[in-house]
């Protein structure tokens, strides 16, 4: 079985909540490349909840920005032949997030939510992404993240390291 490459073991110091591996009481989000799609599986807890088994919809909404701001982060490495790991480092944050809600997403089955890059446009990269849960979608995004931190021009990270 091939290990996969997460995106978010490149943030290292990353105290978000949905994405920060440094945030223990955190979501803890792992996102990864499937072809061109970036794909995060995530196990939700009873805690999670808006109505009794249903996912809470602000909750669903952290899992979509921070996978989507982990897929535009990594989308420009690639785009530039690079891994994740070289230099300049680039960080990503949230300039707009539209999530059309489509059903109940279950929170006793894991979400899948499936990210494509749609545009990429000097510091802005247009994500879409599709949540799928126990088969079904559940709710379909566009996102636009805004590079905000960039280490070629001799910024301090945004993480401290």
């Amino acid at each position: 079985m091939e290990e996969k490459e997460y995106i978010q073991d490149y943030m290292p110091g990353n105290v978000c909540f949905g994405c920060g591996r440094d945030n223990h009481d955190g979501l803890k989000i792992s996102s990864y490349w499937e072809g061109e799609e970036a794909v995060c599986i995530w196990n939700s807890e009873e805690k999670y909840q808006g109505w009794k088994g249903i996912m809470n919809g602000g909750v669903l909404a952290t899992l979509i920005d921070c996978h989507t701001m982990g897929t535009a982060m990594s989308a420009a490495y690639r785009a530039e032949g690079r891994t994740m790991d070289s230099q300049p480092e680039y960080r990503y944050a949230t300039g707009t997030i539209t999530v059309k809600y489509l059903k109940p997403t279950s929170n006793l089955h894991p979400v899948e939510l499936r990210a494509r890059v749609s545009e990429i446009k000097g510091r802005k990269t247009v994500v879409l992404c599709d949540t799928y849960s126990n088969g079904e979608k559940t709710a379909e995004s566009e996102v636009v993240a805004i590079r905000v931190f960039d280490s070629s021009r001799g910024e301090k990270s945004v993480f401290g390291s």
